[in-house]
Protein backbone atom coordinates (compact mmCIF):
# COMPACT_ATOMS: atom_id res chain seq x y z
CA UNK A 1 0.00 0.00 0.00
CA UNK A 2 2.56 2.46 0.15
CA UNK A 3 3.01 3.27 -3.72
CA UNK A 4 1.20 6.40 -4.30
CA UNK A 5 -1.52 6.93 -6.47
CA UNK A 6 -1.36 9.28 -9.43
CA UNK A 7 -1.78 13.06 -8.28
CA UNK A 8 -1.50 11.87 -4.39
CA UNK A 9 1.25 12.69 -1.67
CA UNK A 10 2.09 13.08 1.94
CA UNK A 11 -1.04 14.67 3.94
CA UNK A 12 0.35 18.65 4.72
CA UNK A 13 1.03 19.39 8.07
CA UNK A 14 -1.78 21.82 8.35
CA UNK A 15 -4.94 19.74 6.63
CA UNK A 16 -3.87 16.73 8.26
CA UNK A 17 -6.77 14.46 10.47
CA UNK A 18 -6.71 11.69 12.95
CA UNK A 19 -7.35 8.66 10.14
CA UNK A 20 -7.82 6.33 12.75
CA UNK A 21 -11.08 7.61 14.00
CA UNK A 22 -12.18 8.24 10.44
CA UNK A 23 -11.74 5.22 10.11
CA UNK A 24 -14.08 3.71 13.53
CA UNK A 25 -16.62 6.58 11.93
CA UNK A 26 -16.92 4.41 8.62
CA UNK A 27 -17.09 1.14 10.56
CA UNK A 28 -19.86 1.96 12.50
CA UNK A 29 -21.43 4.73 9.69
CA UNK A 30 -20.52 3.57 6.39
CA UNK A 31 -22.98 2.08 3.87
CA UNK A 32 -20.56 -0.28 3.13
CA UNK A 33 -18.05 -1.38 6.13
CA UNK A 34 -16.62 -4.01 4.28
CA UNK A 35 -12.53 -4.06 3.90
CA UNK A 36 -12.02 -1.09 6.93
CA UNK A 37 -10.75 -3.02 9.27
CA UNK A 38 -8.15 -1.13 10.85
CA UNK A 39 -6.54 2.60 10.13
CA UNK A 40 -5.58 3.29 6.56
CA UNK A 41 -2.70 4.59 5.08
CA UNK A 42 -3.85 8.45 4.46
CA UNK A 43 -2.47 10.63 0.72
CA UNK A 44 -3.83 13.91 0.13
CA UNK A 45 -4.27 14.89 -3.56
CA UNK A 46 -2.83 18.03 -4.18
CA UNK A 47 -4.82 18.94 -8.02
CA UNK A 48 -7.25 20.98 -6.16
CA UNK A 49 -7.31 24.08 -4.17
CA UNK A 50 -10.82 24.50 -2.50
CA UNK A 51 -12.12 21.35 -0.78
CA UNK A 52 -9.33 19.17 0.70
CA UNK A 53 -9.83 15.53 -0.54
CA UNK A 54 -7.90 12.41 0.80
CA UNK A 55 -7.42 8.66 -0.38
CA UNK A 56 -7.87 6.32 2.11
CA UNK A 57 -5.99 2.86 1.30
CA UNK A 58 -7.08 -0.01 3.07
CA UNK A 59 -5.45 -3.58 1.60
CA UNK A 60 -8.52 -4.47 -0.18
CA UNK A 61 -10.48 -1.43 -0.90
CA UNK A 62 -9.59 2.18 -1.74
CA UNK A 63 -11.59 5.14 -0.57
CA UNK A 64 -11.89 9.19 -0.64
CA UNK A 65 -12.36 11.64 1.59
CA UNK A 66 -13.63 15.50 0.80
CA UNK A 67 -13.88 17.90 3.64
CA UNK A 68 -13.40 21.85 3.45
CA UNK A 69 -10.19 23.56 4.06
CA UNK A 70 -9.63 26.00 7.07
CA UNK A 71 -9.95 29.52 7.27
CA UNK A 72 -12.48 31.97 6.29
CA UNK A 73 -14.71 30.89 3.41
CA UNK A 74 -17.27 32.55 0.87
CA UNK A 75 -21.05 32.11 2.15
CA UNK A 76 -22.95 29.06 0.90
CA UNK A 77 -18.98 27.46 -0.15
CA UNK A 78 -17.64 24.11 1.12
CA UNK A 79 -21.39 22.51 2.12
CA UNK A 80 -19.65 18.84 2.19
CA UNK A 81 -23.61 17.52 2.82
CA UNK A 82 -25.05 19.53 -0.32
CA UNK A 83 -21.84 17.95 -2.27
CA UNK A 84 -23.12 14.77 -0.90
CA UNK A 85 -26.89 14.87 -1.47
CA UNK A 86 -26.60 15.79 -4.82
CA UNK A 87 -24.40 12.93 -6.19
CA UNK A 88 -26.53 10.48 -3.91
CA UNK A 89 -29.52 12.03 -5.59
CA UNK A 90 -28.28 11.69 -9.16
CA UNK A 91 -26.84 8.56 -9.77
CA UNK A 92 -29.73 6.74 -10.27
CA UNK A 93 -29.97 9.41 -13.71
CA UNK A 94 -26.22 10.05 -14.37
CA UNK A 95 -24.26 6.68 -13.43
CA UNK A 96 -21.06 9.15 -14.13
CA UNK A 97 -20.92 9.92 -10.18
CA UNK A 98 -18.69 7.98 -7.59
CA UNK A 99 -21.22 5.89 -5.39
CA UNK A 100 -21.15 7.58 -2.04
CA UNK A 101 -20.34 5.63 1.15
CA UNK A 102 -21.30 8.19 4.13
CA UNK A 103 -21.66 11.76 5.04
CA UNK A 104 -20.50 13.13 9.16
CA UNK A 105 -21.72 16.55 9.99
CA UNK A 106 -20.70 16.24 13.48
CA UNK A 107 -17.35 18.44 13.11
CA UNK A 108 -15.72 16.87 16.46
CA UNK A 109 -14.82 13.63 14.58
CA UNK A 110 -12.37 15.71 12.53
CA UNK A 111 -12.85 19.11 13.53
CA UNK A 112 -15.02 19.95 10.34
CA UNK A 113 -17.89 17.87 7.92
CA UNK A 114 -16.87 15.22 5.73
CA UNK A 115 -17.95 12.86 3.46
CA UNK A 116 -16.74 9.54 1.93
CA UNK A 117 -16.81 8.04 -1.71
CA UNK A 118 -15.73 4.92 -3.78
CA UNK A 119 -12.73 5.55 -5.52
CA UNK A 120 -13.13 5.26 -9.18
CA UNK A 121 -10.09 3.64 -10.97
CA UNK A 122 -9.16 5.32 -14.32
CA UNK A 123 -7.22 8.29 -15.68
CA UNK A 124 -7.29 11.98 -15.09
CA UNK A 125 -5.77 14.13 -17.26
CA UNK A 126 -3.95 17.05 -16.03
CA UNK A 127 -1.82 20.03 -17.61
CA UNK A 128 -0.52 17.29 -20.20
CA UNK A 129 -1.60 14.05 -22.21
CA UNK A 130 1.40 11.82 -20.80
CA UNK A 131 2.68 8.88 -23.95
CA UNK A 132 1.36 5.32 -24.19
CA UNK A 133 -2.21 5.63 -22.85
CA UNK A 134 -4.19 5.41 -25.71
CA UNK A 135 -4.08 9.55 -26.74
CA UNK A 136 -1.72 9.49 -28.73
CA UNK A 137 -3.24 10.65 -32.40
CA UNK A 138 -5.10 13.38 -33.40
CA UNK A 139 -8.31 11.27 -33.86
CA UNK A 140 -8.32 9.58 -30.28
CA UNK A 141 -7.88 13.34 -29.13
CA UNK A 142 -10.83 14.55 -31.34
CA UNK A 143 -12.63 11.60 -29.46
CA UNK A 144 -12.02 12.50 -26.10
CA UNK A 145 -13.36 15.50 -26.87
CA UNK A 146 -16.29 14.87 -28.19
CA UNK A 147 -17.11 12.26 -24.75
CA UNK A 148 -16.11 15.51 -22.76
CA UNK A 149 -19.27 17.34 -24.44
CA UNK A 150 -21.32 14.00 -24.51
CA UNK A 151 -20.72 13.54 -20.54
CA UNK A 152 -21.99 17.05 -20.56
CA UNK A 153 -24.69 16.92 -22.86
CA UNK A 154 -26.08 13.75 -20.52
CA UNK A 155 -25.33 15.23 -17.20
CA UNK A 156 -28.26 18.31 -19.16
CA UNK A 157 -30.18 15.91 -20.56
CA UNK A 158 -30.42 13.79 -16.89
CA UNK A 159 -34.75 13.42 -15.83
CA UNK A 160 -34.38 16.32 -12.86
CA UNK A 161 -37.83 14.47 -11.76
CA UNK A 162 -36.43 11.34 -10.76
CA UNK A 163 -33.82 13.01 -8.44
CA UNK A 164 -35.80 15.26 -5.88
CA UNK A 165 -33.04 18.35 -6.83
CA UNK A 166 -35.87 20.34 -8.50
CA UNK A 167 -35.65 21.97 -4.98
CA UNK A 168 -32.27 23.74 -6.21
CA UNK A 169 -33.85 25.70 -8.80
CA UNK A 170 -34.66 29.09 -7.71
CA UNK A 171 -37.09 29.96 -10.54
CA UNK A 172 -36.32 32.23 -13.43
CA UNK A 173 -32.99 35.00 -13.58
CA UNK A 174 -30.96 32.34 -12.85
CA UNK A 175 -27.97 34.44 -15.36
CA UNK A 176 -28.93 37.52 -13.34
CA UNK A 177 -28.47 36.26 -9.74
CA UNK A 178 -25.26 34.69 -10.92
CA UNK A 179 -24.08 37.95 -11.97
CA UNK A 180 -24.50 39.39 -8.97
CA UNK A 181 -23.42 36.87 -6.43
CA UNK A 182 -20.17 36.41 -8.29
CA UNK A 183 -19.94 40.24 -8.77
CA UNK A 184 -20.08 40.64 -4.86
CA UNK A 185 -18.17 37.85 -4.07
CA UNK A 186 -15.28 39.02 -5.92
CA UNK A 187 -15.39 42.59 -3.98
CA UNK A 188 -15.59 40.90 -0.99
CA UNK A 189 -12.29 38.82 -1.72
CA UNK A 190 -10.78 41.12 -3.52
CA UNK A 191 -6.99 42.24 -2.61
CA UNK A 192 -4.76 45.26 -2.84
CA UNK A 193 -2.61 43.80 -5.66
CA UNK A 194 -4.99 42.48 -8.25
CA UNK A 195 -7.48 44.09 -10.54
CA UNK A 196 -11.34 45.60 -9.92
CA UNK A 197 -13.02 43.51 -12.98
CA UNK A 198 -15.78 46.89 -12.79
CA UNK A 199 -15.77 46.40 -16.68
CA UNK A 200 -16.18 42.99 -16.52
CA UNK A 201 -18.81 43.34 -14.48
CA UNK A 202 -20.79 46.18 -15.94
CA UNK A 203 -20.94 44.41 -18.89
CA UNK A 204 -22.27 41.00 -17.83
CA UNK A 205 -25.29 42.76 -15.60
CA UNK A 206 -25.76 44.99 -19.14
CA UNK A 207 -25.66 41.79 -21.66
CA UNK A 208 -27.55 39.13 -19.84
CA UNK A 209 -29.02 36.50 -22.50
CA UNK A 210 -32.61 35.60 -22.12
CA UNK A 211 -33.53 32.56 -19.78
CA UNK A 212 -32.88 29.19 -21.40
CA UNK A 213 -35.15 25.88 -19.69
CA UNK A 214 -33.27 24.90 -16.43
CA UNK A 215 -31.33 21.35 -16.20
CA UNK A 216 -28.75 20.00 -13.53
CA UNK A 217 -25.62 21.65 -14.31
CA UNK A 218 -22.32 20.74 -13.00
CA UNK A 219 -20.16 24.25 -12.88
CA UNK A 220 -16.91 22.83 -12.78
CA UNK A 221 -16.70 20.33 -15.81
CA UNK A 222 -13.33 20.01 -16.85
CA UNK A 223 -10.76 17.48 -17.67
CA UNK A 224 -9.09 16.93 -14.25
CA UNK A 225 -12.62 16.54 -12.92
CA UNK A 226 -13.09 13.41 -15.30
CA UNK A 227 -12.36 10.05 -14.73
CA UNK A 228 -11.31 8.15 -17.93
CA UNK A 229 -11.58 4.25 -18.42
CA UNK A 230 -7.64 2.40 -18.21
CA UNK A 231 -8.30 0.46 -21.08
CA UNK A 232 -10.44 3.01 -23.77
CA UNK A 233 -9.53 6.71 -22.14
CA UNK A 234 -11.84 7.86 -25.30
CA UNK A 235 -14.62 7.15 -22.44
CA UNK A 236 -15.66 9.18 -19.49
CA UNK A 237 -16.33 6.47 -16.59
CA UNK A 238 -16.60 9.35 -13.79
CA UNK A 239 -17.17 13.07 -13.04
CA UNK A 240 -16.25 14.41 -9.91
CA UNK A 241 -15.89 17.62 -7.57
CA UNK A 242 -19.69 18.65 -7.75
CA UNK A 243 -18.89 21.38 -5.23
CA UNK A 244 -20.61 23.69 -7.67
CA UNK A 245 -23.11 21.91 -9.00
CA UNK A 246 -27.08 23.42 -8.89
CA UNK A 247 -30.12 23.73 -11.14
CA UNK A 248 -29.56 26.55 -13.88
CA UNK A 249 -29.04 27.59 -17.49
CA UNK A 250 -27.11 24.75 -19.31
CA UNK A 251 -25.14 26.88 -20.94
CA UNK A 252 -23.39 28.58 -18.05
CA UNK A 253 -22.01 25.07 -17.38
CA UNK A 254 -20.12 25.31 -21.21
CA UNK A 255 -19.20 28.58 -20.65
CA UNK A 256 -17.16 27.68 -17.25
CA UNK A 257 -15.78 24.45 -19.25
CA UNK A 258 -14.47 26.38 -21.78
CA UNK A 259 -12.87 29.24 -19.15
CA UNK A 260 -10.62 26.21 -19.18
CA UNK A 261 -9.86 25.50 -22.67
CA UNK A 262 -6.55 26.74 -23.69
CA UNK A 263 -6.46 26.48 -27.36
CA UNK A 264 -3.16 26.13 -29.57
CA UNK A 265 -3.73 29.41 -30.81
CA UNK A 266 -4.24 31.40 -27.53
CA UNK A 267 -1.82 33.78 -26.07
CA UNK A 268 1.62 32.68 -24.50
CA UNK A 269 -0.09 34.06 -20.77
CA UNK A 270 -2.99 31.99 -21.19
CA UNK A 271 -0.73 28.93 -21.91
CA UNK A 272 1.34 29.73 -18.81
CA UNK A 273 -1.83 28.87 -16.57
CA UNK A 274 -3.15 25.89 -18.48
CA UNK A 275 -4.65 23.21 -15.91
CA UNK A 276 -5.37 20.60 -18.82
CA UNK A 277 -4.08 19.71 -22.33
CA UNK A 278 -6.98 21.08 -24.72
CA UNK A 279 -4.00 22.54 -26.72
CA UNK A 280 -2.72 19.19 -27.98
CA UNK A 281 -2.65 18.73 -32.03
CA UNK A 282 -6.43 17.12 -32.48
CA UNK A 283 -7.68 18.36 -29.46
CA UNK A 284 -10.65 20.79 -30.52
CA UNK A 285 -11.04 24.71 -30.24
CA UNK A 286 -13.57 26.71 -28.25
CA UNK A 287 -15.80 26.86 -31.38
CA UNK A 288 -15.95 23.19 -32.29
CA UNK A 289 -17.25 22.64 -28.85
CA UNK A 290 -20.00 25.20 -29.05
CA UNK A 291 -20.61 23.27 -32.21
CA UNK A 292 -20.98 19.57 -31.01
CA UNK A 293 -22.87 20.94 -28.01
CA UNK A 294 -25.34 22.52 -29.62
CA UNK A 295 -25.95 19.99 -32.29
CA UNK A 296 -25.89 16.83 -29.13
CA UNK A 297 -28.82 18.88 -27.99
CA UNK A 298 -30.39 20.68 -30.46
CA UNK A 299 -29.60 24.39 -29.56
CA UNK A 300 -28.91 27.44 -31.54
CA UNK A 301 -26.35 29.70 -29.73
CA UNK A 302 -25.32 33.03 -31.03
CA UNK A 303 -21.95 34.33 -31.24
CA UNK A 304 -23.40 37.09 -28.79
CA UNK A 305 -24.67 34.68 -26.60
CA UNK A 306 -21.08 32.79 -26.65
CA UNK A 307 -19.26 36.08 -25.70
CA UNK A 308 -21.42 36.01 -22.99
CA UNK A 309 -21.31 32.87 -21.21
CA UNK A 310 -17.34 32.46 -21.84
CA UNK A 311 -16.67 36.04 -20.68
CA UNK A 312 -18.78 34.95 -17.42
CA UNK A 313 -16.98 32.15 -17.19
CA UNK A 314 -13.75 33.04 -17.22
CA UNK A 315 -14.78 35.91 -14.58
CA UNK A 316 -16.01 33.24 -12.41
CA UNK A 317 -13.36 31.41 -12.68
CA UNK A 318 -11.20 34.72 -11.63
CA UNK A 319 -13.03 35.10 -8.48
CA UNK A 320 -13.00 31.26 -7.74
CA UNK A 321 -9.31 31.50 -7.96
CA UNK A 322 -9.65 35.32 -6.20
CA UNK A 323 -11.14 33.42 -2.96
CA UNK A 324 -8.22 30.83 -2.67
CA UNK A 325 -6.12 33.87 -3.07
CA UNK A 326 -7.64 36.01 -0.24
CA UNK A 327 -6.90 32.77 2.44
CA UNK A 328 -3.17 32.77 1.27
CA UNK A 329 -2.92 36.14 1.17
CA UNK A 330 -4.31 36.92 4.83
CA UNK A 331 -1.76 33.79 5.68
CA UNK A 332 -4.58 31.19 6.80
CA UNK A 333 -3.08 28.96 4.22
CA UNK A 334 0.64 28.30 3.30
CA UNK A 335 -0.52 26.27 0.38
CA UNK A 336 1.99 26.97 -2.62
CA UNK A 337 -0.83 26.32 -4.99
CA UNK A 338 -3.40 29.03 -2.99
CA UNK A 339 0.23 31.50 -3.33
CA UNK A 340 -0.13 31.26 -6.81
CA UNK A 341 -3.61 32.38 -7.93
CA UNK A 342 -2.94 36.10 -7.74
CA UNK A 343 -0.63 36.06 -10.56
CA UNK A 344 -3.63 33.64 -12.04
CA UNK A 345 -6.39 36.20 -11.31
CA UNK A 346 -4.63 39.34 -12.91
CA UNK A 347 -3.89 36.59 -16.32
CA UNK A 348 -7.67 36.29 -16.43
CA UNK A 349 -8.31 39.53 -15.88
CA UNK A 350 -6.21 40.06 -19.09
CA UNK A 351 -8.46 37.45 -20.90
CA UNK A 352 -11.31 39.18 -19.78
CA UNK A 353 -10.60 42.52 -21.34
CA UNK A 354 -9.75 40.34 -24.55
CA UNK A 355 -13.27 39.10 -24.42
CA UNK A 356 -15.28 42.39 -24.02
CA UNK A 357 -16.06 43.70 -27.34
Amino acid sequence: MAEFVAGAGEVRAEDSFDAAVVAEWLRDNASDASGLDGAPQVQQFSGGASNLTYLLRWPSRDLIVRRPPAGTKAKGAHDMGREYRIQAALAPVYPLVPPMVGYCADESVIGSEFYVMERLDGLILRRDIPAGIGLDTEAERGALCAALVGALADLHDADLGATGLQELDRGPEYVARQVGGWSERYSRARTEDVGDFEAVMSWLSEHQPADRPHTMIHNDFRFDNLVLDHAEPVRVVGVLDWELATVGDPLMDVGSALAYWAQADDPEAIQAIRLQPTNAPGMWTRDQVWAAYGARRGLAVSESERRFYELFGTFRLAVIAQQIYYRFFHGQTTNPKAGMMGQFVRILDARCTELLP
